[in-house]
């Protein structure tokens, strides 16, 4: 599985990714959804969007395995809550994160790789 962070997302929305995503099986976190629904400037149209996404991708609640791995992540990495719940979501599934967030592909404990864009 491949989990998507929300810049992925966005980059995906926006069609500034190099390439289209492999056929795969790919989720998001709970927090990606309310992340990118929260969004200050965002349009009805965009927004739709978004929730149509969400109905055909995997959203990964926030579990047991979810919450120990972020309560580790924070100890360790001193991460920002949401991104330690994003990475805690890739380990708790096996999953690789696909991000172009610097932070988040120097982690250690978390298997990621950065988007090509166009």
């Amino acid at each position: 599985m491949l989990i998507l962070d929300t810049n992925a997302v966005i980059y995906l929305q926006k069609g500034q990714l190099a390439a289209p995503l492999a056929e795969e099986r790919y989720g998001i976190s709970v927090i990606t959804e309310i992340e990118l629904l929260s969004f200050p400037g965002l349009s009805q149209k965009d927004e739709e969007l978004l929730k149509r996404f969400f109905r055909e991708i995997a959203v990964l609640p926030l579990d047991e395995g979810v919450k120990r791995n972020t309560v580790a992540l924070r100890k360790k990495c001193r991460m920002k809550i949401p991104d330690a719940i994003i990475c805690a979501t890739a380990i708790a599934h096996d999953a690789v994160l696909l991000t172009n967030d610097r932070q988040l592909l120097n982690i250690a404990e978390v298997r990621s790789m950065p988007l090509r864009l166009a």
